[in-house]
C-alpha cells in the first residue's frame, strides 16, 4: 500500500464528524427561532469551509488513505477509532456538507415547528454521515451507520408533509435494521476469518484478503445489506414512500447521498475481491433491473416527488452495473455519479420542494405553464434535468460517458440495455417538463405564484454552477479520483477472469485496464 499521507498536523476528519455534533448540541439552548436557524446555517456553513480545507490540502496522487487519525478503543476486540480518507471518498465530505448547508437554507421558512430539534436533528445527522466517509474501522463504521436511524426516524415521523409520514418513518426503519443484520455477520465474519487473526482494520482486511471459502458468504452478507440502503431493486420500495410523505429537505439528503452504494464500493467488493468477481452477474441483473424498472415507472408518475424517486432508483442500478465492470471507466464513473447524485438528485428535490411550498402540490393536475411565472425556477431546474439525463456540457454527462464505455468493455449487450435506460431517463423528464412547465397557464394559484426568492436562487444557482463546472472542467474531479481509482481496479483484478454469464455477458477479465 502506498505510504500514508497526513498534511495536518490536527484531527481534522475528527473536526468534520464533531463539529456539527457539538453544534447540534448547542441549539436546544438558543430561545429565538431566527437564532436557532442563523446559528444551524453558521455551523453548517464551517463544516463545509472545513471539507474544502480537507479537499484542498489532499494529494490526488497518493493510492493510500490520508489524513489518517487512529486510537485504541475496544483493545480486547482489537478494535480501534480509525479515520482516514483516499481519492475514492474524498468528494463526498464537501458535497455532503455543501447538501445539508443547502437543506438548511431550504427549510429556512418551511419549518416552523420544533425548529430547535430540527436543525440539531439534521445536524446530528450530517456528523453521523461524515463519519460513514471516513471510518476505516469496521465497527466504528457500522456504530455511524446505524447511528443514522435515529434522526432519520424523527425528522420523517415529526416534519413529513404527507398524512402517513409515521408509517413511512417505521417502514424505512424496518427496512434498515433488516440491512444491518447481514451487514453486521458480514463484518464479523470478516473480522474473525481474517488470515492475520481478529481484525477490523479496513487497511490489513485490504493486505491479507480472505480465503476463497469465506468470501463468498461475507460478499453476500455486505452486498445485500448495502443493497437495501442504496436502494437497488427489489430492496427498494421504503424509497417512493419516504419521499412522499417526508420533508423535503430529508428528501434530497437520500436521493443525494447513496450511502449503500458507496458501502459497495469501499467495502463489499474490496474486501471479497474473489467473490465479487464470481458473482459480477448478480449486481449487473439487479442493476438491469431496477435501471429499466425504474425508469419504466418514473415515466408514469404524475407527481415530480415520486418520478424523482423512481429516477433515482433508476440512476443506481446503472451506478451498481458500472461497478459490476470493474474497470478503470466503470469505476471512476461510478464515483463521480456519486457524485453527481449530491448536486443533481439532491438540487431537484430541493426544488421540488420550492414548488410544493408555493403550490401545496407537485401533481401534474396542479401544475402547467409553469414557464410563464417561473422563468428563473424553470431555467435552473431544466438545468439541472439535463445533467440528470447526461446532457454533453454538464457533470451527468461525463460520469455516463464513463460508465458507458466501462460496461462496453465488459459486455455489449448489457452496454445496449444500459443504454436504453438513458434513453428512458431523458423520455421521463422531458415528458414531465413538458407537461408541468409548458403550455398555458390552467391554475390561478401557478399563475400568482412567486419566482425563486433570493436563498433559493442562491442555493439553484450554487447546483447549476457546479453542473457546469464538473461538465465543462471534467479534469478537476476526475484528478483527484484517478490515482485511487487505479489502484482500487488493480486489487480487484489482480486475480483470473470470471467466468461468462451465458447468452447476455461474454467473456471478460475484470479489472484490466484498456
Amino acid at each position: 500500500m502506498t505510504p500514508e499521507s497526513t498534511p495536518f498536523n490536527f484531527p481534522i476528519l475528527s473536526l468534520l464528524i464533531l463539529l456539527p455534533l457539538v453544534w447540534a448540541c448547542l441549539l436546544p439552548f438558543l430561545r429565538e427561532s431566527r437564532t436557532v436557524r442563523r446559528v444551524a446555517l453558521v455551523g453548517a456553513g464551517l463544516e463545509l469551509a472545513l471539507a474544502l480545507l480537507m479537499l484542498a490540502t489532499f494529494r490526488p496522487d497518493v493510492a493510500g488513505m490520508q489524513f489518517v487519525e487512529q486510537a485504541s478503543w475496544i483493545p480486547s476486540l482489537n478494535v480501534h477509532y480509525l479515520l482516514g480518507m483516499d481519492g475514492i471518498a474524498v468528494l463526498f465530505p464537501p458535497l455532503t456538507a455543501l447538501l445539508f448547508s443547502a437543506v438548511i437554507l431550504a427549510s429556512w421558512t418551511s419549518i416552523q415547528s420544533l425548529p430547535r430539534l430540527y436543525f440539531a436533528l439534521l445536524l446530528a445527522l450530517e456528523s453521523f454521515i461524515m463519519g460513514i466517509f471516513c471510518a476505516l474501522d469496521l465497527v466504528l463504521f457500522f456504530l455511524f451507520w446505524e447511528l443514522t436511524l435515529v434522526p432519520i426516524y424523527f425528522l420523517i415521523s415529526l416534519w413529513g408533509i404527507g398524512p402517513e409520514r409515521r408509517y413511512a418513518a417505521t417502514k424505512y426503519t424496518l427496512f434498515m435494521l433488516a440491512g444491518g443484520v447481514p451487514l453486521l455477520f458480514g463484518v464479523i465474519l470478516l473480522a474473525l476469518n481474517h488470515p492475520g487473526g481478529l481484525s477490523f482494520d479496513y487497511r490489513i482486511l485490504l493486505e491479507q484478503p480472505l480465503s476463497a471459502q469465506w468470501q463468498t458468504p461475507v460478499f453476500l452478507l455486505l452486498f445485500f445489506g448495502f443493497a437495501v440502503k442504496a436502494p437497488l431493486f427489489p430492496f427498494h420500495t421504503w424509497l417512493p414512500t419516504v419521499l412522499r410523505e417526508g420533508p423535503v429537505g430529508l428528501s434530497a439528503l437520500l436521493v443525494g447521498l447513496k450511502l449503500g452504494v458507496f458501502g459497495l464500493l469501499r467495502f463489499a467488493l474490496p474486501l471479497a475481491p474473489e467473490a465479487a468477481k464470481d458473482h459480477f452477474w448478480l449486481m449487473t441483473v439487479l442493476g438491469l433491473i431496477g435501471l429499466i424498472y425504474g425508469a419504466l415507472i418514473a415515466l408514469r408518475q404524475s407527481n415530480l416527488r415520486k418520478m424523482l424517486a423512481f429516477s433515482s432508483i433508476s440512476h443506481v442500478g446503472l451506478v451498481v452495473v458500472g461497478l459490476a465492470a470493474m474497470n478503470i471507466q466503470g469505476i471512476q464513473g461510478a464515483v463521480l455519479q456519486l457524485a453527481n447524485f449530491s448536486i443533481i438528485a439532491g438540487g431537484l428535490m430541493l426544488m421540488a420542494g420550492f414548488l410544493h411550498h408555493r403550490l401545496g402540490s407537485t401533481d401534474l393536475a396542479s401544475l402547467g405553464g409553469l414557464a410563464q411565472p417561473l422563468p428563473r425556477f424553470t431555467a435552473l431546474f431544466l438545468l439541472l434535468g439535463m445533467a440528470s439525463i447526461g446532457l454533453p456540457g454538464t457533470n451527468g454527462f461525463i460520469a455516463e460517458l464513463l460508465m458507458l464505455l466501462g460496461i462496453l468493455q465488459s459486455s455489449t449487450g448489457v452496454a445496449v440495455l444500459a443504454l436504453l435506460g438513458v434513453i428512458l431517463s431523458a423520455a421521463y423528464f422531458l415528458s414531465f417538463f413538458q407537461r408541468a412547465f409548458l403550455g398555458p397557464v390552467t391554475q390561478p394559484v401557478v399563475a400568482s405564484a412567486m419566482d425563486l426568492r433570493p436563498r433559493e436562487l442562491c442555493i439553484a444557482s450554487v447546483m447549476g454552477l457546479l453542473v457546469l463546472t464538473g461538465g465543462l472542467f471534467p479534469g478537476l474531479t476526475q484528478n483527484l479520483t484517478a490515482t485511487a481509482a487505479n489502484a482500487w481496479v488493480m486489487r480487484i483484478g489482480s486475480s483470473p477472469p470470471v467466468p461468462p454469464l451465458a447468452g447476455i455477458i461474454p467473456d471478460r477479465q475484470p479489472g484490466v485496464l484498456p
